[in-house]
């Protein structure tokens, strides 16, 4: 059988219920532009970029797809944050989304514009609140997503999202092929967002010396979750940084937040002088919550050192679980391409196991074709 069509690709606009999540540093014009070409909706990394980069990556999209139909990524804690919202809505984005989200006022002003709002999260109360503020769809992802992430998996928390809310439902976390696809539209989802999968493609900007190490990962308990860095639960794959992270106690790891803050000073603006007063004022009140908010304020930082410079050994990579399962880096059009005609593989497998479903419901028969069209 032809993948159905949902709500989701209705309306976005896309192709494929297929979703490339944005990452920092990683969710460019170029990636998003193969993912757009090749039919699935790919989301831009405005978190990541100042405000002239966002309006020219924007430019860039439009120019080579010859539409709109893509997304900016964005938080309001981000100094740009207003330019990212005022952007969005000039060049008449398909959607935004985002996770420490815009108040109910900016919400209303998307929704006038016409800009769908997607934001992703962890927990159903949080869908439940971003529906209250006016969300359009919703990007559940599991705790085997990478980056900052919950603990419910998604095989968990998909279903308690759909019995609270109407709007479509994107699953994210831990997918990577069509068989995920599938299912994944099986058990009520309306698409499915990737983001490590899309990373670990040949259209993606990520360092060769970076991918190799993505690709090189083979056990997920090489893809964990640590908290050493900022204080929230975020998984990445394991290195000698997060290493010492996690045996430095508290004092040790304020020295090391600090010390990658004055190498990195051009980006932060450290210097010695601050750091050694910053040092000393943090022992005396408490240097494990000062160590954290210094690492949090370097987080970009860290993630730029593996993921632009390519040196992963020096800072952290964000990664889901699904990278233990990818061994290979195609191109966008291939990917999209190879998930698209696995998951049709397996609806057709299904529907032939199963020609003459029956409900036992009111002794009302369910035919496999109208079974399919409520996916």
């Amino acid at each position: 059988m032809t993948l159905p069509s949902t709500r989701v690709t209705d309306l976005l606009g896309c192709r494929y219920p297929i979703i490339q999540t944005a990452m920092g540093w990683v969710s460019d014009a170029n990636l998003v532009i193969a993912t757009t070409k090749a039919g699935g909706f790919g989301f831009l990394a405005g978190a990541t970029m100042d405000a002239d980069e966002v309006e020219l990556a924007i430019k860039k999209v439009i120019a080579a797809t010859g539409c709109s139909n893509f997304g900016l990524n964005f938080h309001m804690f981000q100094e740009n944050a207003q330019q990212c919202v005022d952007l969005a809505i000039e060049y008449k984005l398909k959607a935004v989304s985002y996770g420490r989200g815009p108040d109910k006022a900016t919400i209303a002003r998307f929704k006038e514009a016409g800009v769908l709002c997607v934001p992703t999260v962890g927990a159903v109360k949080h869908a439940v609140k971003a529906i209250e503020l006016g969300a359009d769809m919703i990007t559940i992802q599991g705790g085997e997503g990478g980056g900052h992430t919950g603990s419910v998996p998604s095989s968990i928390l998909l279903p308690q999202v759909l019995d609270a809310v109407s709007v479509p439902v994107i699953a994210a976390g831990g997918f990577s092929t069509g068989r995920g696809l599938a299912s994944a539209l099986a058990a009520g989802a309306e698409g499915i967002a990737m983001g490590t999968r899309f990373m670990m493609t040949s259209d993606s900007p990520t360092p060769k010396t970076t991918l190799e190490r993505y690709v090189g990962v083979k056990d997920v308990d090489q893809v964990r979750v640590t908290t050493a860095v900022d204080g929230l639960r975020h998984r990445m794959i394991d290195n000698p940084f997060v290493h010492k992270l996690e045996a430095a106690g508290p004092i040790g790891r304020l020295w090391i937040a600090l010390r990658s803050a004055l190498q990195w000073k051009a980006q932060t603006g450290m210097t010695t002088g601050h750091m050694i007063k910053t040092f000393f004022k943090a022992i005396k009140e408490d240097p494990g919550a000062t160590s954290q908010v210094i690492m949090a304020a370097n987080q970009p930082i860290l993630i730029q050192r593996s993921m632009v410079d390519g040196f992963p050994d020096d800072g952290i990579m964000p990664s889901g679980q699904v990278a233990a399962a990818i061994d290979s880096l195609p191109s966008c059009a291939e990917l999209i391409d190879a998930i698209v005609a696995e998951a049709e593989q397996c609806l057709d497998r299904l529907y032939s196991r199963y020609p003459h479903t029956e409900s036992a419901v009111d002794g009302d028969s369910v035919s496999s074709q109208s079974a399919g069209a409520q996916l």
